[in-house]
C-alpha cells in the first residue's frame, strides 16, 4: 500500500483517545528534526499527515508513527502499519529502522547511497538513541571539504531539491555550506535524508567518519 495513504488510514482508525496520545508523543518527541506544538495541537488527522510527511517524508513518516504507536502501546496498529507499507523497523536507539520495498531497497551502485541499501549504515546510524550526523554535527561542519560533491549525491537522491542544492552551492565556504545543510534541508529529510547523508559521507569522507565511529 502506498505509505501517506497507509499512515493516513492509520491516523483515521485510532480512537479518540490514542489519537490524543499520538499527537502528544509527536510534541514530546526529542529526536531530531522535532515537531512543533503549535502544528499539531488540536489539529485534525489529516493536518497531522501533513505534518507527518513534510517532517519526515514518507518513509521517515512511517518510521516515525511506528515508534509513536508502539509508545503509546498501539502494538497492533504499529505492526499492522508497517505490513501495509513494507517497512521493517527495529526499537528507536537499536541499529536502525529499516525500509524495504524503496527506490534503493536491495540495490547499491556506486552513486546510490539508499538508506541502508546494503546494510553497513545500520551500525552506526543511531548512536545513544541519537543519529550519528546529529551527534557529530559539529565536527562535520568544521572537517567535511568535499562538499560539492556530497551536495551533487544529495540532490541525485532527492534528498535536496533543486532549490536548496543551488542557494548552498553559491555559499563561499564549505563549514558554511555545511551549516546551511545541516540547518534547512537536511533537517527536514528526516530519518531517510539522513542515512542518505551517513553512506555518502562514509564514501567521500572515509577516514574522517572511521575516526567519529571511534570516537561514538
Amino acid at each position: 500500500m502506498d505509505k501517506q495513504k497507509a499512515v493516513k488510514r492509520m491516523l483515521k482508525n485510532l480512537s479518540k483517545e490514542n489519537f490524543t496520545n499520538f499527537c502528544h508523543e509527536l510534541m514530546t518527541r526529542k529526536k531530531e528534526p522535532r515537531v512543533a506544538r503549535n502544528r499539531v495541537e488540536g489539529k485534525s488527522d489529516l493536518d497531522i499527515l501533513d505534518v507527518l510527511i513534510s517532517t519526515f517524508d514518507e518513509t521517515g513518516a512511517v518510521e516515525v508513527a511506528a515508534e509513536l504507536l508502539n509508545e503509546i502501546n498501539c502494538k497492533n496498529e504499529a505492526d499492522q502499519l508497517l505490513k501495509d507499507t513494507g517497512v521493517k523497523y527495529s526499537e528507536p536507539g537499536s541499529s536502525n529502522m529499516v525500509a524495504t520495498g524503496g527506490p534503493s531497497s536491495g540495490n547499491e551502485s556506486k552513486n546510490t547511497a539508499g538508506p541502508l541499501a546494503g546494510g553497513t549504515a545500520a551500525q552506526y546510524t543511531m548512536v545513544d538513541g541519537e543519529h550519528f550526523v546529529d551527534k557529530h554535527r559539529t565536527e562535520l561542519i568544521n572537517r567535511v571539504n568535499c562538499v560539492a560533491d556530497i551536495l551533487d549525491q544529495l540532490h541525485q537522491e532527492k534528498v535536496i531539491t533543486q532549490s536548496s542544492y543551488s542557494d548552498i552551492m553559491v555559499i563561499p565556504t564549505s563549514q558554511k555550506k555545511m551549516r546551511e545543510l545541516f540547518s534547512g534541508p537536511l533537517n527536514a529529510a528526516g530519518l531517510r535524508g539522513k542515512d542518505v547523508f551517513y553512506r555518502i559521507l562514509e564514501k567521500e569522507e572515509k577516514y574522517l567518519i572511521e575516526e567519529l565511529k571511534g570516537n561514538k
